[in-house]
């Protein structure tokens, strides 16, 4: 099983209102689920992150243990910043960044093979609208 994830997080403000959005998509392009969650006051950098762990997470609970252990997932994203840092070019080194990365290792695990590719933002234009609702909403509270 092959799927792609396309993540994106974001905050008003940075530190600021945050929200983490993301799509995941089988392998025929087909939207099998996804997530928009407010995080509270955050940094953008937090809010990438957590977009990638939600997106993890809500693959790993619709295809369970046994499927997410076969399956390959590429993770496309607008943060150049994440990206090279999954990739092992950019050291983390801020403790609260650490700590995500930390996270999103242990959330990537569960998978066969993960791929992390930078994109455009206009590529990613899916995951920022889901994103930016999560923002709205939690301006809303």
């Amino acid at each position: 099983m092959h799927f792609t994830i396309h993540a994106d997080g974001g905050s008003r403000g940075n530190p600021g209102p945050a929200g983490a959005g993301a799509i995941v998509r089988d392998h025929l392009g087909n939207s099998v689920a996804a997530v928009s969650q407010f995080l509270g006051t955050r940094t953008n950098n937090y809010a990438e992150y957590e977009a990638v762990i939600l997106a993890f997470t809500a693959l790993a609970k619709l295809i369970g243990t046994r499927g997410a252990s076969a399956a390959t997932v590429e993770v496309k994203m607008d943060s150049e910043l994440v990206v090279k840092q999954m990739k092992g070019v950019y050291k983390v080194k801020h403790p609260t960044m650490k700590a995500q990365f930390a996270r999103l290792m242990e959330a990537k695990a569960a998978f066969k093979d993960v791929s992390f590719t930078h994109v455009p933002r206009a590529q990613n234009a899916d995951a920022d609208a889901l994103a930016n609702e999560a923002m709205d909403r939690g301006a809303n509270l």
